[in-house]
């Protein structure tokens, strides 16, 4: 296949990650626009390289026209969790979606592998609309906590710069850092409510903050310096250790301040 038609292949798997990662980025939004707590902390998606296929195929035996229906992984779709129980979370959000068939899914986080990989595979039919019409491809998510993707990452370079070929002693040094990672996930979960409360409050914090900033710049291109001056400095004073309520109060000032020039 030339080069060309390599191109003219994969462009419905491309459509298709960027259609996935948009999807799943707003659902991240739209918790957070809830002010909910989100099971999916980021988004990454890729199309595999063509060397990366033609390797895959010659490996796997699979016949060059049959690639689209026996390669899953041409698409990849890989959601981020700050913790393990999100994961199922994720997991559900999918399989209530009506815009994707599941084809199948593996669960490496209950099964882990001899590695020490850990992650929830799905496998799903998508269907992408192009201008020539409708074409179905197949997609592969990966559902993973954040110490879960590290280690993946880590081990993904050394088979890379080993060819598969890890030595035993690396083999082992990974399968202990699979393990301790792992821990962490645990650990974490076990603080997961007080984590949550503690970016909640931050997020809080950032948002009066960022809106007291918006009043005082309109007072200043209003030309009311001494009152975005005083303001300023109140707000410099409260940006370590002043609590919601403060900011919250200083906040209602700057607003009311600016309604009365505005008025």
């Amino acid at each position: 296949m030339a080069i060309r038609e390599w191109k003219r292949f994969l462009i419905p798997y491309e459509q298709g990650v960027e259609e996935l990662k948009v999807k799943f980025r707003s659902i991240r939004r739209e918790y957070r626009r809830k002010n909910d707590y989100s099971p999916i902390e980021f988004v990454t998606g890729r199309v595999k390289e063509i060397s990366s296929i033609l390797e895959k195929a010659n490996k796997f035996s699979i016949p060059l026209d049959r690639i689209e229906f026996e390669m899953e992984d041409i698409a990849g779709i890989r959601i981020m969790c700050q913790f393990v129980d999100d994961i199922d979370k994720v997991v559900n959000l999918i399989r209530k979606r009506r815009d994707m068939q599941i084809v199948y899914e593996k669960d490496y986080v209950a099964n882990v592998k001899g590695s020490g990989y850990r992650s929830y595979h799905m496998i799903i039919k998508y269907p992408v609309n192009l201008a020539g019409g409708q074409t179905e491809i197949l997609a592969e998510f990966q559902i993973r906590t954040l110490a879960m993707n590290f280690w993946a990452t880590v081990e993904h370079s050394l088979n890379y710069k080993y060819k598969h070929d890890i030595p035993e002693y690396i083999r082992k040094k990974l399968k202990n850092a699979a393990d301790a990672a792992f821990q962490l996930d645990e650990q974490m979960l076990e603080i997961k409510d007080e984590i949550k409360d503690a970016q909640k409050l931050f997020e809080v914090k950032s948002n009066l903050v960022s809106d007291i900033m918006n009043n005082i710049l309109m007072l200043s291109s209003l030309g009311k310096l001494m009152d975005a001056t005083r303001y300023r400095e109140q707000i410099n004073k409260l940006l370590e250790e002043g609590e919601v309520f403060e900011l919250s109060s200083l906040l209602r000032a700057t607003q009311k301040t600016l309604d009365m020039y505005k008025a």
